[in-house]
């Protein structure tokens, strides 16, 4: 009996020692996810801002102010070009050589374009070079954050356990709601300790290049991670799909259309904000540059929350019930954002921003878990970058490009029914698509 109890407390330690070190693992592994994100849109999103405010004078001046703007602008949307052929092109090698791998690739490709751009010769200096060289920088960022956001997913989702998936697999998308505070904070920083000609005469360079800082530490997380048990035995058991792409659409191409529609409100949220609303805000309302950018630093943190309440109610209550939910939310909001925005208060801009984000983040804190459990794993990194890619494109680029002109013909009305209608398109996909959360990540899907 005396030896049955000594065996018995040894067992229950060794299950406690094992308990806390799958504990602390994850915690690494959440780390990994959280900080690439971060990273990546870190990067992305101080190019935007960059590319707003000094970009025209530095890379294209001799097309004069006006369309030396377009032409910065333009260099924003060349992601949207890139990032498809980014989530096919690293969705295979993610696919076939392994989560891991590739997700070094990408943070790798994204830091050092980065600080490339930091780095880079005006116009002045170099020509017509300098502005090639910049959108070529851009190209490599566009195709890193393709390949980014479904390989950090599936890192956390593949080790989590199952019944915190859907907490856990939120963190790469935590990552890039915090990187909107942190190149808020960053820019805000920059542009408070120099004068508006310091910043743009080289002051503007200073967030390109700490992303090198952020690019060590990121790199250091993910070199010391190990490849997901889950995809080291699609491997062992059954090798890897020869055309990762083909696979997906020839097995799913009904759930694959739909994924690529669920989170469409989402970005066009966050997009509607980062261009059409924030424009407004300096431009008509003459918002100050420092009121602004503390109500999108303020705006990271309310997304950051939104994301994570609705991921912990997506394990308790589904990623269906949730999405539904946020999307509904997302088409009754349209309607009313525009009349709150055009209050022409400061109160209403920040009521306008904050509300939508939120609404943005209760959209994406389920889909890491919801889209990593809606394919197998066999083209899963594919699938997946597909889908959140295609989202981020007909969500993203097309309503604030739309917005002005059916503004000017029709008014914010008109928009604001337009984009309540994208999201109600989003609710109805998200019926068509079944229930997730209690599937397993190493069962194939028929």
């Amino acid at each position: 009996m005396h030896v049955h109890r000594h065996d018995l407390l040894a067992t229950t330690q060794d299950s406690a020692a094992d308990a806390d070190a799958n504990r602390k693992n994850m915690k690494r592994i959440g780390a990994a996810g959280f900080t690439g994100t971060l990273i990546e849109f870190y990067d992305l999103q101080i190019y935007t801002t960059a590319a707003a405010l000094v970009f025209a004078h530095v890379f294209f001046p001799q097309l004069g102010a006006a369309a030396g703007t377009v032409a910065a602008f333009g260099t924003i949307g060349v992601v949207f070009v890139a990032r498809p052929v980014g989530s096919i092109l690293l969705g295979h090698f993610g696919d076939k050589l392994g989560r891991k791998k590739t997700l070094v690739l990408t943070l790798l490709m994204m830091g050092l374009s980065t600080v490339a751009v930091g780095l880079l010769p005006t116009s002045q200096q170099i020509g017509i070079f300098a502005p090639i060289a910049l959108i070529a920088l851009r190209i490599i960022q566009g195709i890193a954050a393709g390949g980014e956001f479904a390989g950090a997913a599936l890192l956390v989702a593949e080790n989590a356990p199952p019944g915190k998936r859907g907490a856990w697999s939120a963190l790469p998308n935590l990552g890039g709601a915090a990187s909107n505070t942190v190149a808020g904070l960053t820019m805000l920083l920059t542009s408070l300790t120099m004068s508006s000609e310091t910043f743009r005469a080289w002051g503007w360079r200073v967030p390109f290049l700490f992303s090198g800082v952020l690019l060590v530490v990121g790199l250091w997380i993910r070199m010391k991670m190990g490849e997901t048990p889950v995809f080291a035995k699609q491997v062992s058991e059954h090798g890897t799909s020869r055309v990762p792409i083909l696979d997906a659409f020839s097995s799913q191409p009904r759930d694959l259309l739909l994924g690529c529609l669920v989170e469409v409100p989402a970005f066009s949220m966050l997009y509607l904000v980062v261009t059409f609303v924030l424009n407004y805000g300096v431009n008509t309302l003459r918002l100050s540059y420092t009121e602004v950018l503390l109500v999108t630093v303020t705006s990271g943190i309310v997304t950051f929350i939104g994301i994570v309440i609705s991921s912990q109610l997506s394990d308790r209550i589904g990623r269906k019930p949730v999405l539904l939910i946020a999307n509904g939310l997302a088409a009754a909001w349209a309607l009313v954002l525009f009349p709150i925005l055009y209050s022409g208060t400061l109160a209403g801009y920040t009521a306008a921003v904050l509300v939508t984000v939120l609404i943005a983040g209760f959209i994406f804190g389920p889909v890491g878990a919801f889209m990593s459990e809606l394919f197998p794993t066999r083209y899963r990194y594919t699938a997946v970058g597909v889908c959140y890619n295609a989202s981020g494109i007909i969500g993203g680029a097309l309503p604030p490009l739309v917005a002005a002109p059916i503004i000017a013909a029709y008014g914010t009305y008109a928009f604001g029914a337009v984009l309540s209608g994208v999201c109600l398109i989003s609710f109805l996909c998200c019926i068509a698509l079944k229930e997730t959360r209690l599937r397993k990540l190493d069962a194939d899907i028929s």
